[in-house]
């Protein structure tokens, strides 16, 4: 194997590779990346058993082969070379990899390539979606993942695609996210499939680094695989593939209520901004009260032996006056979510939940349980 690069280059995609290799795994080459040189090209391979990614670096001076080398080692050793190009050569007989650039030359001990799981290549079969859409999606429904690995399912994004729609759900079963986004070309294939929520983040953090305008998905029996690619549909230098989430995602639509008693309408920035401020003082897992009467909305927080905040806002309120209190951190992230200035709140009572929309029809709903309050 040998190869000669471009610094920067090969800098940019190994710290994104390097995200991707396990940090915890008792194989140590999971910590590692795997470079394998082809003519004109260097691809870089990363792996935690969840997510896979391929990515490639045009090269010069090439000869064919493979290594796996550590990630974070390589990674810090990158980022202290004093040229702009590096020079990699296997050495197979050492069992190491000789990289020189400038004056500094490294020599680097491989792990060991037979440990380095094989990555799906890119399926003949996929089906083409907006990039644009598909970043978007992803940003408005992955806060609600759960983090809590002893419920894995939850740890997932419901995404489905069929007829001229994309639909991504995320709940952690405190709160709900639901988008849907319209496509400007049908799906040719419909698919559904629960994806690592960390998978779909990554995978639009790298579609935003290259500026993809279409991403391949194909699902397979128990993978999905994205392939980044230009408007021409000619596939870019970035390949992700993850696992999908064994067991039943909860069936959301039966969890969005039909009716509300009250649908409120307000301003998405300004009502943000009073939560954001009042939240202040919601702490140690103390509530953040919205109280309803005629015409006001008063937004208010108390933490014992730290203080009280509170603020009112004009509302077209005429119902009997109520209370309702939400954990401040779920509360903002579903304002922060909506993409229009208008929003809906539909409520029904103080304990049950909340649920927030688009006030122009754009397709995303959050629902919010609610926190029992105390007298």
């Amino acid at each position: 194997m040998k190869a000669t690069l471009s610094t920067a280059v090969f800098l940019n995609e190994l710290q994104t590779a390097a995200r991707v290799a396990s940090s915890r795994s008792a194989v140590q080459a999971l910590s590692g990346v795997q470079l394998d040189v082809s003519t004109d090209m260097l691809e870089l391979r990363a792996t935690d058993m969840e997510v896979g990614l391929r990515l490639r670096v045009p090269a010069e001076d090439t000869s064919p082969g493979a290594a796996v080398l550590p990630a974070r080692l390589l990674l810090d050793i990158m980022r202290a070379l004093p040229s702009a190009q590096v020079a990699l050569e296997l050495r197979a007989a050492a069992q190491a990899v000789t990289l020189v650039s400038g004056t500094a030359v490294f020599d680097l001990r491989t792990l060991r390539s037979e440990d380095f799981p094989h990555l799906p290549e890119s399926p003949a079969v996929s089906v083409m979606l907006d990039a644009a859409a598909f970043i978007d999606t992803v940003a408005r429904v992955a806060r609600s993942a759960s983090r809590d690995d002893t419920r894995p399912v939850l740890t997932g994004i419901l995404v489905s695609a069929s007829e001229s729609s994309l639909r991504m759900v995320a709940t952690d079963s405190y709160r709900l996210s639901v988008k849907t986004t319209q496509l400007a070309e049908p799906v040719a294939t419909p698919f559904e499939a629960n994806v690592p929520a960390r998978a779909l983040q990554e995978l639009a953090r790298i579609a935003q680094q290259t500026a993809a305008e279409q991403i391949a998905v194909a699902r397979l029996d128990n993978q999905i695989v994205f392939t980044l690619a230009g408007g021409d549909g000619a596939a870019s230098d970035a390949m992700l593939s993850s696992r999908l989430i064994d067991g039943q995602f909860p069936n959301f639509q039966q969890l969005l209520p039909e009716s509300a008693e009250h649908e409120l309408l307000l301003t998405r920035e300004e009502l943000a901004d009073v939560v954001r401020r009042i939240s202040l003082l919601a702490q140690k897992n103390a509530p953040l009260r919205l109280g309803f009467s005629a015409g006001e909305l008063r937004v208010s927080a108390q933490t014992p032996d730290v203080g009280e905040a509170h603020e009112t806002l004009p509302l077209d309120f005429d119902g009997e006056p109520f209370e309702i209190g939400f954990n401040p951190e779920f509360l903002r992230d579903g304002l922060e979510s909506v993409e229009s200035q208008q929003i809906v709140i539909k409520l029904s009572s103080p304990l049950r939940p909340g649920l927030i929309e688009s006030a122009d029809g754009s397709g995303f709903v959050y629902l919010v349980m609610p926190i029992r309050l105390g007298t």
